[in-house]
Parts: C-alpha cells; structure tokens; sequence
C-alpha cells in the first residue's frame, strides 16, 4: 500500500530532511571538533593532513635522539672540565717537584780538614785558602809515580768518566810543566771535564759531580812494598783532609749496605805484595733530586692524579655512550626523516681519547728535574687537547641545540597546517547548529501547514 502526498507536504518534508541531515553533519563537526573526518569530506585535506601530521609525528620520534645527543655532549664537556681541573693539579705537583730541590744538590767529596798547613810555611796576609792553593803535593806525601784520580759514573746513562793525574808526570792544565801543588791538580781535574774542583775559604778540597753522578776519588801510593798495614795511601788521603779526622763516614753505614743514594762508601786496598800499589778510595753514590722524600711523596701524588684522570673519563657516560674515554666512540644524531643518504640529515661527532694515555701522559718514576720539565711540556700539550676537545664539542653541542629548536618549530608548524585542513571552526559550527535549529523548526511549522491545507479539503465533503 502507498500513501500519495500532495506537492507541498512532499517539499516541506524534503526540507526538513536536508535540515536534519545538515544538523546531523553539525552536530558530529561539533563532537569531533573537525570539519573533515574521513576522505568522503574532503579528499585533498583529509589525505594532506595525514601526511603533514605523519611527518610532525615522525619529527616528534627524532626529539628523543636529539635530546640524548644534547645530554651525551654535555656530560662530555663536564667531563673535559673535571680532566682539565686533575691536569692543572698534575702541572702544579710537577712544578713543586722542580722547587723542592732536596737531594739533587750535587754529588760531593770533600775533606773535612783544612791542606794547608802540611808543611807548608804560611806568607804574610795569606789567607787559609790561598796557602791550601799552593800546598805542594811533596809536602801532603806524595811522590813520583803515586797518583790521583777522579772517576764520575752517571746512573742515568752509565756513562763513565776519568782523569788521573799521576805525580811527576801529569803535566799542568797550561802544559808549563809537571803537577806540583793543590791547585795545579784542581786546574787539570776541572780542565778535563769529568768533575769540578776547588779549594773551599776554609782551605778543603772538594770535588763535585752532577745529582745522577757518583763521585770517585782513589789515592795510590808507588812504594812497592808489601805491607799488610794500611799504611802509605791512607797516609796521603789523611795529608789531603781524608782520614780518621774526616768527615768522610770511615765506618760502615748503620745499614751496612753502601748502595743507598747519597752514601759514602771508603774502602783500603793494600797491594799486598812488593810492586803493588796500595789504593785508598772514597765513592760518594749518586744522589738526585728524585730520590728525596718530598719527590716521592710527589710522584705517588702525580700517578694518583693520572689514574683519576681515567677514572673520571670512564664516568663520563651518558646513556651508554662515552665520547671521551676512545677515539674510536662515535655519536650520530639523526635531523630529519629521511634514511637515503641523498636525503638524510645527520650530524656525527667523533669521540676523542682524553685519558691519560689518549694525551700522551702516564705515570713517573721520579719526577727528576728532566722528567719533570718534560712531564711538564706533555701537561701543556694534554691542556691544549683539552681545549680543542671542548671548542669541538661546544660547536656540535650548539649546532644540536639549534637543530632541537628547529625540530620543535617545524613540527609545531607541521600541526598547525595539519589542523588548519580538518578542524572545525567551533563558532561557526555552534552558530550552524542553531541557524538549523530554527530552521528545522520552521520547516516542522511548514509541513504542519501543509497538511492542515489538506485537510481543509476533506471538511468540504
């Protein structure tokens, strides 16, 4: 069975169809807050939007990374600034080693009595100095063929170095003729080169080497005989200032081991048989700087510094990756989308190796006045690393804080364009829905009128 409407009613119905739909459409804009919901709304925005809002989403995954990389440079730069503190402390301990001196005074024999009175007839105004000076060697006991000799080992190169001087024969250091007194000996010691030697005010001779430099005096008689007594070379070394009235330790060290830095080891060889020369021999053992107390307390200060240098660039870690314990490590940050490497955009920083080996440093033995300046040039070396290091890190530090500030931007922007495509304008919507409202009404009205007209033509029948 169907129903036939008149003209009027069908149209009114049909508007108030459209309206319900159009309120319907409203009314889902208004719950969804978007104008385009699906490709049936607008194809072009509803696809374009998807894509720009895709990207923006692809963009917000990169933040992560970036924020990483940001964090992985600056927990290396704390780092530089923690190893640049221990260096600084590593130049300041070397410097304290250069000043503290100690033991590295020189290697010393010296007479603790004075050579100028054995004979010798003092001059009128002559000072004790000047009458040791000229103290002739026949006056101290020596004769023809006995001999004095001074001999330098550097512990450091093992280098050995000798000059005797053979009474009656050795000539002077001006070749005017043979060695007669003191000082002709001292001129020909100090014109060899082997040690330095002189005459002290108090009239004493004294005969010096380097700190690394042990210093051998030997006193040799030529008499020939065979006494078992040490007799004629203690004699002479006793006429020199040498000898039981010395300062010189005749006795063993407490220790009794003379290989201690700064010891004074004498020793007596009797010849023993006729022809043989007796020797007395005074060794004073090597005594560097490096071997005082204050060194060593130094150099084991210095080595603790060089494993905290270590220590603190292991730590320097952020998330598991370390960009200054190996220049192997390697950061790369990801700036866009793209994985092709036409289109790609990246950034990577290279790690550099700022522990203690990685800059040419280490530990030390002795902190000696050579190793110390050396250490010193690799500390300034090691400084001027740090300083690179960090000028290279800050760059990239800077250039990710930027990219970071632009990624946020653009995907802000990303967003916005996504959103300009499908939302709904609220206002409009609500002013729509109401305008519907109305109308809705006013089409209900219109179709009540409709059909009141029809029925107005029944009451005619």
């Amino acid at each position: 069975m169907s129903v036939t409407l008149s003209a009027g009613v069908r149209q009114n119905l049909l508007s108030l169809q459209k309206t319900a739909d159009m309120m319907s459409q409203t009314q889902n804009r208004l719950a969804t807050g978007k104008k385009v919901n699906s490709a049936l709304d607008n194809p072009t925005n509803f696809f374009t939007s998807q894509n720009l809002n895709s990207r923006a989403n692809e963009l917000s995954s990169l933040l992560d990374g970036i924020s990483n990389a940001t964090k992985t440079l600056e927990a290396a730069d704390n780092g530089i600034k923690g190893i640049t503190k221990l260096v600084e402390s590593a130049q300041s301990t070397a410097r304290q080693a250069l000043q503290a001196g100690g033991a590295g005074s020189g290697t010393v024999v010296e007479s603790s009595s004075s050579i100028s009175t054995n004979g010798l007839t003092p001059s009128s105004g002559e000072t004790i100095q000047d009458q040791a000076k000229r103290q002739t060697l026949s006056n101290l006991g020596f004769t023809n063929g006995d001999t004095i000799t001074v001999q330098t080992t550097d512990t450091t190169t093992g280098a050995v170095s000798e000059i005797a001087i053979t009474v009656g024969t050795t000539q002077k250091a001006d070749g005017t003729g043979a060695v007669a007194t003191v000082q002709d000996a001292v001129d020909v010691i100090n014109a060899s080169g082997v040690a330095t030697a002189e005459v002290t005010d108090a009239g004493k001779l004294k005969i010096s080497g380097s700190d690394t430099e042990t210093v051998n005096l030997q006193i040799g008689d030529n008499d020939g005989d065979a006494d078992t007594a040490t007799t004629q070379a203690t004699s002479l070394a006793s006429s020199l200032g040498f000898g039981s009235n010395s300062s010189v330790d005749l006795s063993s060290p407490a220790d009794g081991d003379y290989n201690d830095a700064g010891e004074t080891e004498v020793t007596f060889t009797n010849g023993a048989s006729a022809g043989a020369a007796d020797t007395f021999s005074i060794t004073t053992t090597a005594n560097p700087a490096s071997n005082s107390s204050s060194r060593q307390k130094l150099v084991s200060q210095f080595n603790e510094i060089m494993g905290q240098i270590d220590k603190l660039a292991a730590d320097s870690s952020y998330n598991g990756v370390n960009l200054i314990d190996s220049s192997s490590s390697k950061l790369t940050v990801a700036f866009n989308e793209k994985r092709d490497a036409a289109n790609k955009s990246e950034l990577s920083i290279s790690g550099k190796d700022l522990t203690s080996s990685g800059m040419g440093l280490g530990s030390v033995s002795s902190l000696s006045d050579a190793e110390a300046n050396a250490t010193l040039d690799k500390l300034s070396d090691a400084l001027s690393t740090l300083r690179e290091t960090s000028s290279t890190f800050g760059s990239n530090l800077n250039t990710v804080t930027i990219r970071k500030d632009f990624t946020k931007d653009l995907i802000n922007t990303l967003q916005t364009g996504a959103d300009n495509l499908v939302l709904a304008d609220t206002n409009e919507e609500g002013a729509n829905l109401l305008a519907l409202q109305t109308r809705q009404s006013l089409s209900t009205t219109a179709l009540s009128l409709s059909s009141q007209a029809d029925q107005a033509v029944l009451r005619l029948l």
